[in-house]
């Protein structure tokens, strides 16, 4: 009797020998796990750059004062206008913004006088005393520019929020393994396709009992388990040596690798879309690069996309590893769990039909 042909120990032979080429490929090992572990040690060691405090106002906040107008000719304030109140309570805690000002104007004596309520987190103690030092040295240059008066124009009264401390890792790492994932998903796999297809692999695979499909999940299955093998290290230092935030521990943790495999599935879509479009190796890169660079400097994994242009800040909400970046920041620091970033998940899945059936279309198989 004959043997049936096993179709899932096939594909699993593919992805065993697809995992030992990946493992011998520099390039793959370089851009997966040694480039985003470069950065991630060196915004942990140096922190990110100049120092500048983000500094909010309050929605009711009085705007035409000598408080505000001295804020503004400072440079290492921010200040950011236009969130609303309940949000700034939420990014206060969460020590995304370093503090939150509101200034009421009121009159005693009849003569005009401005309380300025500062509001700042322990998460951000030291930033907080920064705003705190930088308002009194105003508000008493506003006390002192009026002479013979009984009350003073500007009173500075304080208020400490508990918060949970918001570091530069804490939003670096996820963009850096964001960016891993999308890189893997793309060059990877547009190489590894388009090497089979020159060097006739795939036209061998069509003298086998072996389905096509099960060649296609063989060679992802490998990459899969690359890049997540990749994301643990990524992750495991991050917590380990700089004190990256897993909220929940493990369960964050798993969350954060489930959430890397269902992205690795849509940027897969990618690097099939780019194999089919290329006609050789040498034409993988620009298109790859057309992909990944936009995505790369725009997706939020160095600034916040807030800190952008206001122009250029809906161009940035169009792009997929702007929702990952977003997805994985909200489980890692505030321990939302997948449910909780199903939005997200949503739009990178709405994505992931439509390169796949881009990729059906423009896919080659000799």
């Amino acid at each position: 009797m004959e043997r049936k042909y096993n179709q899932i120990r096939a594909m699993l032979s593919i992805s065993k020998a697809s995992l030992k080429s990946i493992t011998r490929n520099p390039s793959a090992v370089v851009f997966n796990l040694l480039f985003p572990l470069i950065f991630i040690i060196v915004f942990g060691f140096i922190g990110g750059g100049g120092f500048s405090v983000d500094l909010a106002v309050e929605e009711k906040s009085d705007m035409e004062n000598p408080v505000i107008q001295s804020l503004q000719n400072i440079k290492t304030i921010k200040l950011k206008t236009g969130i609303p109140d309940e949000e700034l309570k939420t990014k206060l805690e969460k020590g995304q913004i370093d503090g939150v000002i509101g200034i009421t104007k009121g009159f005693v004596d009849n003569k005009i006088s401005y309380n300025v309520n500062l509001k700042t987190s322990s998460a951000s103690m030291d930033r907080g005393s920064v705003i705190k030092m930088i308002l009194n040295d105003i508000v008493d240059k506003i006390n002192l520019s009026k002479i013979n008066i009984d009350v003073p124009l500007a009173r500075l009264n304080e208020q400490i929020v508990e918060g949970r401390k918001y570091k530069t890792i804490d939003f670096i790492l996820p963009g850096q393994l964001g960016f891993s994932l999308l890189s893997a998903g793309i060059f990877g796999t547009a190489f590894v396709f388009i090497n089979l297809r020159q060097t006739f692999v795939l036209k061998r695979f069509f003298a086998t009992p072996i389905k096509r499909m099960y060649i296609i999940l063989g060679e992802s299955f490998a990459r899969i388990i690359f890049s997540i093998f990749s994301a643990v290290i990524i992750i495991g230092i991050g917590n380990f040596v700089f004190g990256f935030t897993l909220v929940h521990g493990f369960v964050t943790f798993l969350n954060m690798i489930l959430l890397s495999i269902i992205a690795l599935i849509v940027f897969l879509g990618f690097g099939f879309l780019v194999s089919g479009i290329a006609k050789n190796e040498h034409a993988v890169p620009p298109i790859a690069n057309l992909i990944t660079l936009p995505q790369f400097l725009l997706s939020g994994t160095f600034f916040p996309i807030s800190n952008f242009p206001s122009w250029l800040q809906p161009v940035a909400k169009v792009l997929p590893l702007t929702y990952l970046n977003e997805a994985m920041r909200k489980i890692a620091f505030e321990g939302t769990s997948l449910f909780g970033v199903g939005n997200d998940i949503l739009i990178l899945l709405g994505w992931g039909v439509v390169i796949y059936l881009l990729a059906a279309k423009t896919f080659k198989w000799e």
